[in-house]
């Protein structure tokens, strides 16, 4: 089970992610939306497309830019799809 916090709140937690290049890719549906934002930061991967990044504001802290994740991925990506994922050095990552 891979679990996110920030602050000693949950912000997703699941035993369905999928690894890709180190990271956890969580489920859109283990995820609590409720502490995310979308900004307009993007990035491009060659192999997976363009990434949305997202702050996470938690008690009133912020972590800009903490998760990302691929909306519209390129073919070899698809089964992360909308997956979200995290910056280990913005939150806390157990697995």
């Amino acid at each position: 089970m891979a679990k996110v916090t920030l602050n000693g709140k949950v912000l997703a937690e699941s035993d369905q992610t999928v690894m890709v290049e180190g990271n956890h890719y969580f489920p859109p549906e283990s995820v609590q939306q409720e502490f995310f934002s979308e900004n307009d930061s993007r990035t491009t991967c060659y192999w997976k497309g363009v990434a949305s990044y997202f702050d996470i504001k938690v008690d009133g802290e912020v972590a800009g830019s903490a998760a990302w994740a691929y909306r519209e991925p390129s073919d070899a990506a698809m089964p992360i799809k909308d997956y979200v994922a995290f910056y280990r050095h913005k939150v806390s990552i157990d697995s």
